[in-house]
């Protein structure tokens, strides 16, 4: 079983959304065997700041994972886009670049009840989601380096 710490970094934008996910991630953790004592929540302004915050969280060698949640909701411009596609590929760098599993926990919808939806309690969860993806990479990445000494 794995051994360590979590850390859970949520976008504030949006936060009537991000609050379930963050929710879900945590419930996820609990029932895993991680308590609230081995988890460190962080927040961000919003979605763009995610990729730059889960990298230094990363980086700091303490975490077996970073659960970076957040939410974008399509308006009437391009915004949208540009910052669902940042977000997503900076995440993806971040754990390329430190070895530490990064979740792309990031609500892309069109319409804020598709946001609430996802972030309501229960295993459709998108926080919860997110946390498992981590926990199930970090337990990966421990095996590799069983086998590999």
């Amino acid at each position: 079983m794995l051994k360590g710490k979590f850390a859970i970094l949520v976008s504030r934008f949006n936060s009537e959304v991000t609050n379930g996910l963050v929710r879900g991630a945590l419930e996820a953790l609990g029932e895993n065997g991680f308590s609230s004592a081995v988890v460190d929540v962080f927040d961000a302004p919003g979605a763009f700041e995610l990729p730059l915050l889960a990298q230094a969280l990363a980086e700091t060698d303490q975490y077996l994972g970073v659960i970076a949640l957040g939410c974008v909701i399509k308006g009437d411009t391009a915004h949208f886009e540009h910052i669902s596609h940042a977000a997503a590929l900076g995440l993806m760098q971040a754990g390329l670049s430190t070895g530490v599993p990064v979740s792309f926990g990031v609500l892309t919808t069109y319409t804020e009840e598709q946001a609430v939806v996802r972030s309501r309690p229960g295993p459709e969860n998108k926080g919860r989601e997110s946390a498992l993806a981590v926990l199930s990479s970090a337990a990966t990445l421990e095996r590799f380096k069983a086998i590999t000494g």
